[in-house]
Order: C-alpha cells, then structure tokens, then sequence
C-alpha cells in the first residue's frame, strides 16, 4: 500500500514520465508514506464496514469531536440507537478516519490513545492489526493482547470477543494452553461383570520388599497380593524370594484356601512369565482329553493366565490400586510394629491388614442416611460379616517386642 501511495504521489507530481523506468532503490517508502498507508487501509476498512455511520457523521459537517451541546444533541438524534457505535460518540478526525470520542480531550496522553481508531468485529484487517500485537506480547492471553492493542490506539467493536476468538486458533497458544485430551475407557472385561463366587477371576501382583529379622541379620520379604476381580476382595501372601518357585507354592496356598480358579490376571514380571511357562510345561504331560472331562465334572475348567503387554501397567489399574489400599494400612502398622518383625510376625501382620481391607465399603453412598442400609464390603461376599476382629486379650508393652512375646 505505501509503495502504491508513493507511486500515485510521484506520477501525480509529474516527477517522473510513464514510459521511464524508476529503479526499485528509489522506490523505498519512509515512515511518513508507511503512516499514510496505514490511514488509507483503515479508512478503506471503515467506509466498507460503517458505511451509515460515516454518512451520517459526514452530513452534520462537524470538523473533530463534538464540543457544543447543539452538535452533541444533534449528533444522539442522528445515530440509531441499535447501531454499534452509539455509545462510543464516535467523530470524523482530519483524515477521515472514525475515531471514539469520549471525555480525555484534556488528558495528557497520544491522541491515538485518548481516541483510538474504530475497527470492525469481523474484517481480516482487524485479524492482522490483533495478530501483530499477539506476537508483540509473546502470545500471552487475551488480556495482555487486549491491553497492548488499546494502548496502541485501536478500539475493535467486540474486541474481548474478537481476541479471544483469535486466540483459541492460534496454533501455539493451542499447544501450550490446551486441556488433556481424556480418553474413553473401554468396555470392563468379562471377569469384571459375571456373576460367579469370589476369586473365580483374580489378579495377582508383588509388593515390597520389607526387611524383617531372621536371628541377626535382616532379610527381605514380599507380599504377594491377589485380588478378586468381581468382589473387589483381596488376599494376601507372603514370598521369601522373586523367584518362580516361591511364586507357585504361594499361588497354592490361595488355591487351597480360596478354592478353584478359572483365570489370573498379572503383570509381565519374570516370576509370573516362569510360573506360566512352568504350567505350560507340566500341563503337556497330561492326558489333556481325561483331565478336561475330569474338571468339567466337577464344574472346574483350566487355570487361564492372561497377561498384560510389556511396560503397560495402566492396564492392570484394578490391582494396582489394591495395593495403594494395602499400603495405607501398612503405614500405620508397620509405624507401631514394624521395627522388630520376623517371619512368623509379618505373616500374621499381612493377615490383619487383609482382614482390614476387606472390610471396607465397596461404596460410599447413602453412608450419612440414617434409613440407609448398611454399606456393603467384600467380606460380607466372603464370609457373611463384617466386623474386623478384636486384638488379642492382654497388655502389651512395646518392649516385649525385643523378647519371646511376639505374638
């Protein structure tokens, strides 16, 4: 625009002939011919925009703003009230441009920011002159860019809407503003919703280590934490070792205690890959067409060992989350009894905490409703009640841990 300004300028002062060719040094604009294109584009934007208005205006034949209480009166009565300038007492400056009106003629200030330009809501005009700016603040919000464009002389019609407006489509502002996206979880499984005895599907996952004493020397042992996946009950086990083999035998101790098993679900920790490559192995000497007829029998079906993808531990959240709960309970005890433990004391201390655990509600609704019934807890799915066992009768003194009194 001001290479065209300063074109038309030349040419209409007969500085230079149509047919001559002027060199593209020469044709450099300076600040004044980059200010009167900047008038140009807005007055072009503004008689496209407020085409009413600025006829209006131009028929008062008021030079400026409105000083006298005729011109002000008269100047109400001609804009509509509907329009989208009648509360900004806008006037025609020198150069034609419309400009807000307003009661700073007396501030010392700029005249571009006692009365800034007027630019409409929807014109690529404005979304240039608001992305200018954006990039002066360094894409900060729609405050900051607001501020820095009233300062600069520019009032936009809707301009918090407008702003904003850009600002939601701005690509980096996008990318470091935006919320996480939240995913749909995927339907629960099968073992989460059928209707079968507990333990029927279970999850099993290791936590620890914990040092105990073994005579004088400290030794480390682990739980072993399997949850059903139904009745949101857990039960606890303890191992010496990570090895397959301590795997297995505590695995047996819950069949034998919990009863049959159709499906576990773990991690793909080695101990849990060795025990199921260990199955596997034992289960091909079978006859598996005798054996499969045998189970069935007796309503038994194969132990399934369904494991999740490597480095995927979201995927068992409804274990995972199991042990947070243990965990809990353990602070507390381990802070009371924790300093002199040996094998047969953590055993029994990894009980109570199952027995705690499983007695808390499933849900909390309806807790604080006097006619509610009472909540329900895996252990009523296990065993019909709920109350968590009383201690063991006697007074106990915390230095009878150092002595034979450890139970």
């Amino acid at each position: 625009m001001a290479l065209c300004l300063l074109l038309k300028r030349r040419l209409q002062e007969r500085k230079i002939k149509e047919s001559s060719h002027v060199p593209e040094s020469k044709l450099k604009p300076e600040v004044e011919d980059l200010a009167q294109a900047e008038i140009e584009i807005f007055r072009s934007v503004q008689h496209e925009h407020f085409k009413e208005e600025i006829k209006t205006l131009c028929s008062l034949n008021v030079d400026g703003e409105f000083l006298s209480r005729e011109a002000v009166k008269q100047h109400n009565s001609s804009l509509k009230k509907t329009s989208c300038m009648y509360r900004l007492d806008p006037y025609l400056d020198a150069d034609g441009i419309l400009r807000v009106g307003g009661r700073l003629r007396r501030a010392d200030m700029s005249e571009s920011v006692k009365h800034p330009s007027i630019l409409p809501r929807k014109s690529h005009i404005t979304e240039l002159v608001i992305q200018d700016y954006h990039h002066a603040v360094k894409h900060q919000g729609s405050g900051m860019t607001h501020n820095e464009l009233r300062q600069h002389g520019y009032w936009v019609i809707g301009g918090t809407s407008a702003v904003g407006c850009f600002i939601s489509k701005c690509t980096i502002c996008r990318r470091f503003r935006a919320s996480p996206q939240v995913q749909k979880m995927a339907d629960l499984p099968k073992d989460r919703t059928e209707s079968v005895p507990p333990f029927t599907y279970s999850a099993v996952d290791y936590f620890g280590p914990f040092l105990i004493k073994e005579g004088r020397k400290e030794v480390k042992r682990y739980g072993v934490l399997l949850t059903c996946m139904s009745s949101r009950a857990v039960h606890i086990e303890t191992s010496t070792t990570l090895k397959t083999d301590s795997y297995i035998n505590a695995l047996c101790r819950f069949l034998a205690e919990r009863g049959p098993v159709r499906q576990i679900r773990s991690d793909r920790g080695t101990n849990f890959v060795g025990a199921k490559r260990e199955l596997a192995n034992a289960l091909s000497e079978m006859d598996h067409e005798k054996v499969s007829n045998h189970l069935l029998k007796a309503n038994c079906d194969w132990i399934d060992m369904e494991m999740n993808v490597p480095s995927a531990s979201h995927m068992g959240g409804s274990w995972e989350r199991q042990i947070r709960t243990v965990r809990n309970v353990l602070a507390v005890l381990l802070q009371e009894n924790g300093t002199q433990l040996d094998d047969e004391s953590f055993r029994n201390l990894m009980k109570e905490v199952q027995n705690i655990v499983n007695s808390r509600p499933l849900t909390v609704n309806n807790m604080m409703s006097p006619g509610a019934p009472e909540p329900l807890t895996p252990k009523h799915l296990l065993t019909m009640t709920v109350k968590v066992l009383m201690p063991p009768p006697g007074v106990f003194l915390r230095e009878d841990l150092y002595l034979n009194k450890r139970w």
